[in-house]
């Protein structure tokens, strides 16, 4: 086995250990078992409880830049090929934290054998930070189990350059959903997406189109900041993109607008030019998506703001809300 296999092979055991680690950790919180949305096949990934246990135990760990730049590769040939994949799969699983409550009547609960104890005693969860449903981004069972998991991450190299870890921001039961590509200077220095001149110009699009930056929910593919702005890479986009994929899943809108290319390759693992794809409905895991250009490209290419008005406008009418006029 060649050195670098080794490394690779050792990395996944370390991560498998630290799955089975955080699997404990909500099997003693009370969460028997993450379970599917109704109608789903059953798949998801459960650690059986054990007959016995002695002793009180403890938890365990558990750019917004534009256009630029060639195609990503698949996320399976920058982590470890299929075993990367599976423990990708088992990431997502463990992130998705069934919120089952219809939308408009309350955040729901997690599904669980039995009811959940307020504290386990066993301490704070995996990287030994509790997180709230008031911070940002975290306002559901769901999404605050995921962040819980993230924890401080450290998963990928970008973690050693980040200020903050930019999780996401806004409403958890959102129908519009805004996906990203990264963290700028002003993202990093305050903990959220789309805050710099991108994310100014991104809220004055939300509300072009009758939504408050409150009422979406926007998230991006890397939760920490490139250096220097420069595009994520393939490994780093490997590290985030459970996460992404359990956000949506989690906030389960109506409609994503993937913003720019790196959002749209992502999500749609599609190397076709944004300027070729975006106006044109795709869907992603049952859910419609709408490419369109990243507003940091806008910044840079004013003219291109009528094309991205024609997508919102698509959007709109997708929704079912009378399309207003053009400011």
């Amino acid at each position: 086995m060649s050195k670098d296999a080794h490394g690779i092979t050792q990395e996944l055991q370390e991560i498998v250990v630290e799955a089975r680690r955080h699997l404990e950790w909500l099997r003693d919180s009370g969460i028997a078992e993450l379970a599917p949305r109704s109608g789903e096949e059953k798949t998801w990934f459960s650690l059986p409880r054990p007959a016995q246990r002695q002793g009180s135990g403890g938890g365990a760990p558990g750019s917004e830049d534009g256009e630029a730049g060639g195609s990503l590769a698949p996320a399976s040939e920058c982590a470890g090929g299929a075993a990367a994949g599976t423990l990708r799969s088992a990431d997502l699983r463990l992130a998705q934290a069934a919120d089952e409550a219809p939308r408009g009547q309350g955040a729901g609960t997690l599904r669980t054998g039995r009811q959940p104890r307020p504290d386990s005693g066993k301490g704070p969860p995996p990287g030994g930070v509790r997180y709230a449903p008031t911070d940002k981004g975290c306002g559901s069972p769901a999404l605050l189990a995921l962040r819980e998991q993230i924890g401080e991450c450290s998963r990928c190299k970008l973690a050693g350059g980040r200020t903050k870890l930019v999780f996401g921001v806004g409403n958890p039961d959102a129908e519009l959903m805004f996906v990203g590509e990264g963290p700028g200077a002003d993202e990093d220095a305050q903990g959220e997406p789309f805050v710099g001149k991108a994310g100014q110009l991104l809220t004055k699009m939300i509300e072009a189109i009758a939504f408050r930056r409150e009422e979406v929910y926007i998230a991006n593919v890397v939760k920490c900041r490139p250096p220097g702005n420069r595009d994520p890479e393939p490994d780093e986009i490997a590290a985030c993109e459970p996460f992404l994929k359990a956000q949506i899943a989690a906030v389960r809108p109506k409609i994503v607008v993937a913003l720019g290319r790196f959002a749209v390759q992502t999500l749609l693992r599609d190397a076709t030019a944004i300027s070729r794809q975006r106006g044109r409905w795709r869907e992603y895991e049952g859910v419609k998506l709408m490419p369109t250009f990243h507003p940091a490209y806008l910044l840079r290419n004013p003219p291109e703001k009528k094309k991205v008005w024609e997508d919102l406008q698509l959007v709109m009418k997708e929704l079912g809300r009378a399309v207003p006029h053009k400011r």
